[in-house]
């Protein structure tokens, strides 16, 4: 996902399917300079009657603007966690790189963030991670006409290759001794290959799906090659909010026993075939 994006951001709701009682029981320190309010269970939240979510848009199927709402994924098992804790949930759009630093948590600007990020031990080190929730792979989609067959035979017949900035995608390519385009939203990737700017662009296969369900690129790109690189996503939160990723965990550990975790994923992404991230967690982390 992407680099900065400049100054301007946008602030879209997204209302939870079932809305709850707003519990609020007082105000206490955020720890961020700010103030929290307590919802239902106890959860600390930086605004009264509202979880809420940093995330970037867009990025479908997890997060993009539909109809002027903000829907996906991600946004409907978060609708969960808000849903559990008797509040809204209430989307902010903030560059990426926010999410790899945990700067909107720790400044006290979101309660948790919800990106389709990859879980990994560098940004472990800054932020807190959910359960997983999502197992992801690359693909390597490319123009039907550059005669490209896979990822090694770019660099044999010349082809430009294109990735988000910022993403484990684009360093997976750059650990194979790549030097891809980057591009700041998924949007602009697909942009990027439209154009010519690249013949050849690695990303979530997710993403790619979402995008050959258009006529038009489906007839002028295909999927070569589906990269498995062991990725797995999760929701983050500021580090040692423990009552809060319980939350999460729990919504998460409930919407795979009763089969809303199915539902969902059938609705956003696609056929549903269980993984180690999709079967319910016997404990939460």
């Amino acid at each position: 996902m992407n680099t900065l994006l400049g100054r301007r951001v946008r602030i879209l709701a997204a209302i939870t399917a079932t809305a709850g009682a707003v519990l609020v029981a007082g105000c206490t320190s955020s720890g961020s300079g700010g103030t929290a309010t307590s919802a239902d269970g106890g959860v600390d939240l930086v605004k009264a009657g509202k979880l809420t979510t940093c995330t970037h848009l867009p990025y479908p199927p997890f997060q993009s603007e539909i109809d002027g709402k903000v829907q996906g994924f991600d946004v409907s098992l978060i609708d969960l966690v808000a849903k559990d804790l008797g509040v809204q949930q209430y989307v902010f759009d903030t560059p990426f790189e926010n999410f790899k630093t945990g700067a909107f948590l720790n400044s006290g600007q979101c309660d948790l963030a919800a990106a389709g990020m990859t879980i990994t031990e560098e940004r472990k080190k800054n932020v807190d991670f959910s359960d997983p929730y999502f197992d992801a792979t690359q693909a390597v989609l490319v123009d039907r006409k550059s005669g490209v067959t896979s990822l090694a035979d770019l660099k044999a017949k010349g082809k430009k290759l294109g990735a988000q900035a910022q993403t484990t995608g684009e360093d997976y390519v750059r650990g194979k001794g790549f030097d891809p385009v980057s591009f700041e939203s998924s949007d602009a990737v697909l942009n990027g290959l439209r154009t010519g700017q690249v013949q050849a662009v690695v990303i979530d296969y997710p993403v790619v799906q979402g995008w050959l369900k258009n006529k038009a690129d489906a007839d002028a790109f295909k999927v070569v090659e589906n990269l498995d690189t062991g990725e797995q996503y999760g929701f983050t939160v500021k580090k040692g909010n423990t009552e809060l990723l319980a939350a999460v965990n729990k919504a998460i550990k409930d919407a795979k026993a009763d089969g809303t975790y199915q539902k969902l994923y059938e609705q956003w992404i696609g056929p549903y075939t269980p993984s180690a991230a999709d079967s319910p967690s016997p404990t939460a982390s």
